[in-house]
């Protein structure tokens, strides 16, 4: 009998196991539909799709039902071309760890029907916490909501260090593979609440062996189909709510180093800020540049065109550059330097430094707006604190900005600033102007609105190319322009923040854009209190009434870090997300 035992037992060891297909059944509807699939893309962990199981299914309507008495429900469409693409009904818009209730309306077959499904998410974590973290999660402080704003959702586009620090560089040092964050990025609604999270180590290596997935990610854009373009490092990606990446592509070959912004065109293709590979400097030496292309790239990859700053530009202008705050240049935070001259000299190393000539970070563009009615782009330089459009011809159209040292055919493209009635202001070569007037300084995201005007956040810092007497007495401003191209002028609209002072300044990142369903002017300092020791940086989300200049929202996020920037924050609109 032992033998017979044991021989049985070799039988089991050597012999597959066949079981039948019976053995291991799908997984069971939730209710009409078919199974509920959490995560579907494994980038968005508080995403989920109810399968439609080939049931002819149409009409969609999904609500995310608020947390509690007081919580936010989140509603949208869901359109036919959504439905096929994701072989279900996308369910966004859920709170973490947490049993979510979701209804959804819908016709089966032609009939009205409604269910309501329990999806439980899982927590959400910061991959990059290390002994200077301050928190698990980006904190939230909501201040001002008011009447007829509550159901407002915010993306943040933020950062924590990566506990390893950035050990990536090119080369000779040159170039800005070393400009590498991992990515903090979510959305909250206005009760202070996490409604989506994308998944850090899908995007990000923390340990640093996969090049194509460091990097800083930055400029999330929306796109009509109600997806978000953004680059992160060496790619571009074109991502919806569910975490489906519809692209995910490296930089066309020749060019490195995204970061900052990428923008959908009209027609599709998408403009994005990098550098170039190898570039060919006037005295024949051979460098990577830094932040000083723009590059158009169609949907199929390929390089559709290329702005290359360093031949429309100056890039030996140094007014702006010998002003600036050495402690905080781009990302780079140092607060035992703040208020201390960034040091400019012209035979510095190659690389990622505030620096003049090719091969330096010159030009630091960090917004691209394109211009339909003439095939143009605008631009945002902050290391030459100046608004710059440039045609299709690579010539400057104007440039809004200060006189000073700009060379002679450019000095004939600033443009002269003007008050409401058309008269001529009086400024200083560095920008000192009479009548309200102020160019931006160090600003960001120079956007078009709706009504053809230029929407500008003026960080402040450099301003009228000094540092001032003392810290406390610089401020950071949403501002609004108006440019006439045939006069050659450009008019100062509206402002607001210049009364804010100090505790609301930004000196890096942050954004501003008009918003013309709620006839609002919204904003995100990405970088305040950045020098306060003890406590992350303050990212301040405003709303303000354009008319009356009151405070419809103030919300405030604080980083898990000191001394940690976040970048941007935009408005997400719940009805565009799956409405095709």
């Amino acid at each position: 009998m032992k033998g017979l035992k044991l021989s049985v037992l070799a039988l089991a060891i050597s012999t597959p196991l066949m079981l039948s297909a019976a053995s291991f059944p799908p997984a069971p509807a939730a209710g009409d539909l078919g199974r509920i699939v959490h995560n579907p893309y494994g980038n968005a962990p508080l995403s989920a799709v109810i399968e439609t199981a080939n049931k002819n299914v149409s009409d969609v309507k999904v609500t995310v039902k608020g947390k509690g008495r007081k919580g936010l429900d989140i509603s949208y469409d869901v359109g036919p071309k959504s439905l096929l693409t994701h072989d279900g009904i996308p369910v966004v818009g859920m709170y973490a760890d947490f049993r979510n209730t979701v209804e959804v309306s819908y016709k089966l077959d032609g009939k009205a029907t409604r269910e309501t499904y329990t999806i439980q998410t899982p927590a959400i974590s910061d991959i990059a916490i290390d002994n200077r973290s301050l928190s698990n999660l980006q904190t939230v402080d909501v201040k001002t909501v008011a009447p007829g704003f509550e159901d407002r959702l915010y993306m943040v586009n933020s950062f924590s260090y990566n506990p390893n620090g950035s050990d990536l560089a090119w080369r000779d040092n040159t170039g800005a593979a070393n400009f590498d964050l991992a990515p903090n990025t979510y959305i909250i609604d206005t009760q202070g609440e996490y409604r989506w999270w994308l998944d850090q180590a899908a995007m990000y290596d923390v340990d640093g062996r996969d090049i194509d997935k460091r990097g800083a990610l930055m400029g999330i854009r929306p796109t009509e189909r109600g997806s978000y373009t953004f680059v992160q490092g060496q790619k571009l990606f074109e991502m919806d709510l569910t975490g489906r990446m519809a692209r995910d592509e490296r930089l066309p070959r020749g060019y490195q180093d995204a970061s900052h912004e990428a923008v959908e065109m009209p027609n599709g293709d998408v403009l994005v800020r990098a550098a170039k590979r190898n570039y060919l400097r006037p005295d024949g030496t051979i460098v990577h540049t830094v932040r000083d292309h723009i590059l158009q790239i169609d949907p199929k990859g390929q390089l559709v065109d290329v702005w290359d700053l360093n031949t429309i530009l100056d890039p030996m202008r140094d007014n702006v550059l010998i002003s600036l705050d050495a402690g905080a240049v781009c990302m780079n935070v140092d607060a035992e330097q703040e208020g201390q001259t960034v040091k400019v000299e012209p035979d510095a190393p190659y690389g990622d430094i505030a620096g003049v000539g090719t091969g330096r970070n010159w030009a630091h563009v960090n917004s691209i707006a394109y211009d339909e009615k003439d095939d143009s782009i605008i631009l945002s330089s902050r290391h030459q604190s100046a608004v710059i459009k440039i045609g299709r011809n690579k010539e400057v159209t104007w440039i809004i900005a200060a006189r000073a040292g700009w060379n002679d055919e450019l000095a004939s493209k600033v443009l002269q600033p003007v008050n409401s009635k058309g008269k001529k202001i009086k400024c200083t070569e560095n920008g000192q102007c009479e009548d309200n007037f102020d160019f931006t300084w160090t600003q960001h995201t120079a956007w078009i609105t709706p009504k053809g005007t230029i929407t500008v956040l003026d960080n402040g810092d450099g301003r009228h190319m000094e540092q001032p007497a003392m810290p406390n007495m610089k401020y950071t401003r949403f501002v609004e322009y108006k440019v006439n191209e045939k006069k050659g002028t450009v008019e100062q609209v509206w402002e607001y923040g210049k009364d804010r002072g100090y505790e609301w300044y930004s000196p890096i990142t942050s954004v501003t854009e008009y918003r013309p369903e709620t006839d609002t002017m919204f904003g995100f300092g990405g970088s305040i209190e950045i020098f306060m020791p003890g406590q992350g940086t303050r990212g301040k989300i405003n709303e303000i009434d354009y008319k009356t200049k009151e405070v419809k929202v103030e919300i405030d996020v604080f980083n898990t870090k000191p001394h940690t920037p976040h970048y941007r924050s935009i408005i997400v609109e719940p009805n565009k997300m799956f409405s095709e």
